[in-house]
């Protein structure tokens, strides 16, 4: 039998790949169906997205508790980010966003950048 890990401290979700943080990334402004995050997954790396590698993925973020899988038909699941998930996006951007305390000039064109999003 395995073993689920949920997140119960950031040090889960500190532990994710780059691919599963640009999904939680994707999925923190709406609900998306699969096919839907691969299309935006293959805008941001300008490449093909295997389903092989995109599903178990997903899976995985289910799994940690991070996203949530529903069911729209009988062919189609949506997936959902959790308040878990959400909390994982939002520290990895505050750990981002601390890297340019140090260098105000970076710090500004940091923040401009988020408030022009």
């Amino acid at each position: 039998m395995s073993e689920t890990r949920t997140v119960t401290d950031r040090s889960v979700a500190r532990d994710l790949t780059a691919f599963q943080q640009n999904i939680l990334a994707i999925l923190s402004d709406d609900a998306m169906y699969g096919l839907a995050i691969k299309r935006e997954l293959e805008s941001y790396y300008d490449s093909e997205v295997n389903h092989g590698r995109l599903y178990p993925n997903l899976d995985d973020l289910v799994e940690l508790g991070l996203v949530e899988k529903s069911e729209l038909d009988k062919r189609t699941n949506q997936y959902e980010l959790t308040d878990e998930g959400y909390d994982a996006v939002i520290d990895k951007l505050e750990w981002t966003l601390s890297k340019f305390v140090t260098d105000d000039d970076r710090a500004e064109t940091v923040r401009d950048l988020v408030e022009t999003q």
